[in-house]
């Protein structure tokens, strides 16, 4: 069999299982993965899926984005924007309302630095009056409230 391009997932997931120090059988017991199947994804011969490398990445306790980006499954900056939304969702001090808010924050800075491409890149202004930009927090009617309150004749 030749071997796939999938970068350096192979040699990785040896360094990561030796680490962890767990033969190949070990590993394959705690992912419910066959021996030889796994043999053949560190000698580079197979290209797992998605789901396998969930199961790996949690028997070693690393982390699944970082098997993905090394399987060419995910991008890179793919992989650090879910682990930060993750990180924030994860979050026990913060509620759901301050996690929505946060969560839109970053989206609104990744849009103005030019990581979200599309029509919500090219927003302006707007983008600068959405949430975060000032202290009280958004208005049930939205977190374009304020842009909207210069409109309306009843303020």
């Amino acid at each position: 069999m030749a071997s796939l391009n999938v970068g350096n997932l192979g040699e990785y997931l040896r360094e990561q299982r030796r680490a962890a120090q767990l033969s190949l059988r070990q590993l394959a017991d705690a992912t419910g993965v066959s021996n030889p199947y796994l043999s053949q994804i560190e000698r580079g011969l197979r290209k797992p899926s998605a789901d396998v490398l969930q199961q790996v990445a949690k028997a070693l306790r690393i982390s699944a984005e970082t098997l993905y980006v090394r399987a060419g499954i995910l991008d890179e900056r793919e992989r650090e924007e879910l682990e930060t939304r993750a990180v924030i969702l994860a979050d026990p001090s913060i509620n759901e309302r301050q996690k929505s808010v946060l969560l839109q924050i970053y989206d609104s800075f990744r849009r103005e630095n030019g990581y979200a491409p599309g029509p919500d890149a090219e927003t302006g202004p707007e983008a600068e009056a959405g949430p975060g930009t000032h202290a009280a927090p958004p208005t049930p009617a939205g977190p374009d409230a304020d842009a909207k309150e210069d409109h309306d004749p009843h303020s």
